[in-house]
Parts: C-alpha cells; structure tokens; sequence
C-alpha cells in the first residue's frame, strides 16, 4: 500500500465494528459508495471450523450484483479508524492475520457522516474476493439461516456475530439501515424461538 503511515485509516463494516481490538487515535462514522454488505465469506477460523463453515460479511462492488443497487444508491455504512504511524505495522499484522481467511487489502474513499462537508479520505479496505476459497457466495435464505444459526468456531457463534453486527449497525443510527443484514437477523431469531418452543415441548414430554 502507497498510503502514508502518518495518515492511515482503515474502515470497518464487520466484526471491527464492536471489536476493533487495535490501538487508534480516533474514529469516525462514515459510508463508501457503490458497495453493499453480504453474508457471502466462509469462515473455518473464527466463526465456523472446516466441514461446518459459518458465514460473515464482505462488501461487494456493485456492478457484482446489479440487482441489488447501483452506484449511486449502494452504500455500506461502517466505522474508520485512524492509526497511529508508530502503530501502523503493529495494527497491519494484526489485521493480516486476523483475516488471513481470504481477505485482501485495497484502497477506497470514504465519505463522513459525522461531517458531510469533509471531502472524502483514503482508507484501507479488507474485502473477501470471489476467487477466495472460503467464498461462498449467495444462498437461499433458509440455507443462510440454518448455517449461521449452527456454526460456531474459535471466536464464537455465527449467530452471535450476526447478532452483534445488527445492533452495531443500529448504534450507528437509521442512516445505517442494511436490509440484508437486518432480514438475516429476523430470520435466525425466529428460527432460534422455533427451536426452544420444540425444545421446551420436548422436556414437558
């Protein structure tokens, strides 16, 4: 990367949200545009172990899924966070190996919601390319549902990530709203009461 270590973000759209787990000088909400968060990486480290993946979130560049929005109305909200240059390499190696899992590094603008007026600024980007061999890619909603609400791995449930991701998200305020992330949640809570309600039938029994 060409960026300047005295002036380096990184934008987060996914577990960076809530945990970060890095050292920044400061934070600010923002967007990018002409991308949207799906549910389309495996994950066998984090979230699900191999033969029992989870899911987790990547963005995707528009014209990737057309159907879904254009560049002019496809934004993915998240959080950018400014890093220190005695921290950069520190922070880097962090991020490279937490996610190793197929993610790579590019540069994107983002745009501030905090402080529209503020022209746009250069971030870091991890993204999960479809040539990664953990990319799973779209699935039918009850696939999507059953995976994410069975798989766990080192750091936890896939339910809990998408949980954690959804109230995040709302944190950042309705400007926030991502229709994908927020149908998965309402799919994966009811299946979760589907669940005890048949569980709870069962001990009466």
């Amino acid at each position: 990367m060409d960026e300047p270590k005295e002036n380096t973000w990184i934008f987060g759209y996914g577990s960076l949200l809530w945990n970060p787990a890095f050292p920044f000088i400061k934070k600010q909400k923002g967007y990018i545009k002409g991308w949207h968060r799906r549910f389309y990486q495996g994950s066998t480290d984090h979230r699900g172990v191999p033969g029992n993946p989870g899911r987790v979130v990547t963005v995707i560049p528009h014209h990737q899924d057309s159907a879904s929005c254009t560049s002019e109305n496809c934004f993915a909200y998240g959080v950018a966070y400014q890093i220190a240059p005695d921290k950069y390499d520190e922070v880097i190696s962090y991020l490279d190996f937490r996610e190793k899992g197929g993610y790579i590094i590019s540069l994107i603008n983002v745009h501030s919601h905090e402080f529209p007026d503020q022209a746009p600024f250069k971030a870091l980007l991890y993204t999960a390319t479809i040539q990664n061999p953990e990319y799973l890619g779209p699935a039918e909603d009850a696939l999507l549902t059953k995976q994410i609400y069975h798989a766990a791995g080192p750091s936890g449930s896939n339910k809990d990530y998408l949980f954690k991701l959804a109230e995040s998200l709302r944190e950042l305020g309705r400007h926030a709203h991502d229709s994908h992330v927020f149908h998965l949640e309402k799919l994966v809570r009811a299946h979760e009461e589907s669940v005890a309600t048949v569980e709870t039938r069962s001990d009466k029994n």
